[in-house]
């Protein structure tokens, strides 16, 4: 595996690789403090995975990633960041990232993050999940607008009501596989493994907003 480390702090570098170099399926671990240096790498090198502070002093994290992700598709972007904020959560993965790590999890929670998304999963910090499920970080369904589109929020409800991927598609006039894109889409966005979990929490949603 070879992956990319850009951030403009050497020390952020420089740690992340040391823990990374240390792997037996990390073969090289290449480093840029901006974004003209880690498209130049990226261009010479083929990376699996990148790892990406979204604050790059004068620069933006998150259009380097959209950029480099329209001339690298096969490779895999994960933000590294101190921000744990749901906003910028939202705008990562808006922008399509893999995962979303914070630079103060423990080296085995972002190794574990990093053979995740290779595995070809999502990962996300834990701390955005607890925020979901927290009843005071604002639980209703219309609050969802910051991850999800009008239309992934629609499946998401038609989830919490139990139905079928047959019945949503009959229900919003659209196909079933349209319907099957949306579910992976809500899955990946909201960090559940299947749907079952999607529909629980669609529930409870519903149940606070009744309350």
């Amino acid at each position: 595996m070879h992956v990319l480390i850009v951030d403009d702090h050497p020390l952020v570098c420089n740690g992340i690789r040391t823990i990374l170099i240390g792997e037996q399926e990390i073969e090289n671990v290449m480093q840029a403090n901006d974004i003209k240096t880690a498209m130049d790498l990226m261009s010479a090198h083929n990376f699996n995975l990148v790892l990406v502070d979204m604050r790059l002093k004068n620069e933006n994290g998150i259009d380097f990633i959209e950029r480099a992700k329209s001339i690298y598709p096969g490779c895999k972007f994960v933000v590294l960041s101190s921000s744990s904020l749901a906003e910028d959560c939202a705008k990562a993965i808006n922008a399509g990232v893999d995962g979303y790590i914070l630079k103060d999890a423990f080296p085995e929670d972002i190794l574990y993050a990093i053979r995740t998304v290779i595995k070809g999963r999502k990962y996300f910090d834990p701390v955005f999940m607890e925020k979901k499920n927290d009843p005071g970080h604002g639980g209703e369904l219309e609050n969802l607008d910051e991850i999800l589109s009008p239309r992934e929020i629609e499946v998401l409800t038609c989830l919490g009501q139990g139905l079928s991927n047959k019945k949503i598609a009959d229900k919003l006039f659209i196909s079933e596989n349209t319907v099957k894109k949306h579910v992976s889409q809500v899955l990946a966005k909201l960090n559940f493994n299947d749907r079952t979990q999607a529909a629980l929490y669609a529930s409870q949603l519903k149940s606070k907003n009744n309350n």
